[in-house]
């Protein structure tokens, strides 16, 4: 598996990890990690799409 495959799978995972958190934070009324927990999903995305960017010469194998 390369860099940028493994790279792929974390940022994915990260992101869900990071947006179901702060649904089960706003779910149990705690409003500052809800909003934490979005921030850092989009810096995940951002990040992923900026690795991405940077390799994108280099296949997935």
């Amino acid at each position: 598996m390369s860099l940028k495959a493994f790279h792929l799978i974390f940022v994915t995972l990260l992101t869900g990890l990071s947006f179901g958190c702060a649904a089960w934070s706003f779910q149990s009324g705690s409003a500052v990690w809800g909003v934490t927990g979005i921030a850092a999903g989009i810096l995940v995305i951002i990040y992923g799409i900026y690795f991405l960017k940077k390799l994108k010469n280099v296949s997935y194998l």
